[in-house]
């Protein structure tokens, strides 16, 4: 099944540069659907732009075969199982939006984006009522997909993965108030090498948005649907072997990327997203403590190298 692309405009859907109609195209690939296989939405960051050759996410994350970007390049849709080899590997929509300029721009877009993203779902579910959408989103893109929750019926998200979040706890909390938020699965995946971008967000957007504290410190007393998942947690990483998902250690304490670029990590979403890993399974076997803020960036140098990591990339 084709990868199908689509853009924002502010609050509203565009069809995509030479493609047949979104609705057609939906209409289409929703019909040969099987019904287990998953429906996935995409939903890049900060400072892409779809209407700019060089900074569209259609040849960067979003793209099959993504021809600009260097090391942080990885292709999403390949790296969750999306290859368009057949219809059993199901539908992947690759979403853009307007995220370049300022952060307070960029910000206030992603509201306006998870409006359109709430009417691209409401749209599938038109046309295969009762299914449910996954979510994978990374930085600001978790802003549109908590966004797009607050106006969409219950079980209309399934599992929303947000990768270093650039959202408030009150955006977060103001999702899970919804209809569709009280029955998605949200894995929050956070890192202490992500703790500086955390802060400006907390320091820059924060005082002029009414913001509180980032998601990066985890999401307190959240519900049992929601899931913070700390990436550089030693105990963590243990309990993610156990499961037969081995991620590679960090190499950076600064990164903002990592939730994706980290061989493995794409892998552990696969599974998740796929029914390989049950949320309940993954929520049981984590801990629950995290290691506190900064205390990657303060930490001495190792003293030794670390172990090679013998997993396989994501694919």
């Amino acid at each position: 099944m084709p990868l199908i692309r689509v853009n924002a405009d502010a609050d509203r859907l565009q069809p995509f540069p030479g493609e047949p109609p979104l609705g057609e195209r939906l209409a289409a690939a929703l019909g040969t659907l099987p019904a287990a296989a998953p429906v996935t939405v995409l939903i890049h960051g900060f400072r892409f732009s779809p209407k700019v050759p060089e900074l569209t996410p259609h040849r960067h994350i979003l793209a099959l075969d993504p021809d600009t970007g260097g090391w942080k390049a990885v292709s999403w849709p390949r790296a969750l199982g999306f290859s368009g080899a057949s219809d059993a590997e199901g539908l992947c929509i690759a979403f853009g939006w307007e995220s370049d300029g300022t952060i307070w721009g960029a910000y206030d877009e992603a509201a306006r984006a998870g409006a359109a993203l709430a009417g691209l779902i409401a749209g599938i579910r038109a046309h295969r009522p009762g299914r449910a959408v996954d979510l994978v989103a990374h930085s600001l893109g978790a802003r549109v997909a908590l966004a797009a929750m607050t106006g969409l019926a219950a079980g209309a998200v399934g599992h929303a993965v947000l990768m270093a979040p650039a959202e408030f706890a009150p955006g977060a909390r103001a999702a899970l108030d919804s209809p569709a938020g009280r029955r998605a699965r949200i894995l929050n995946v956070t890192s202490r090498e992500n703790d500086p971008y955390d802060l400006m967000l907390e320091a820059l957007v924060g005082p002029v948005r009414g913001g509180g504290a980032a998601l990066g410190r985890g999401l307190e007393d959240g519900p049992v649907s929601w899931l913070d998942l700390q990436i550089d947690h030693p105990e963590t990483m243990t309990a993610l072997a156990r499961m037969g998902h081995r991620i590679a250690p960090p190499t950076r304490r600064v990164c903002h990327w990592s939730p994706y670029v980290r061989p493995g990590m794409m892998g552990l979403y696969r599974a998740l997203i796929r029914g390989e890993l049950p949320f309940e399974m993954l929520r049981a076997g984590l801990p629950q403590a995290q290691t506190p803020r900064w205390s990657r960036l303060l930490a001495p140098p190792r003293l030794t190298l670390p172990l090679p990591f013998a997993g396989n990339a994501p694919s």
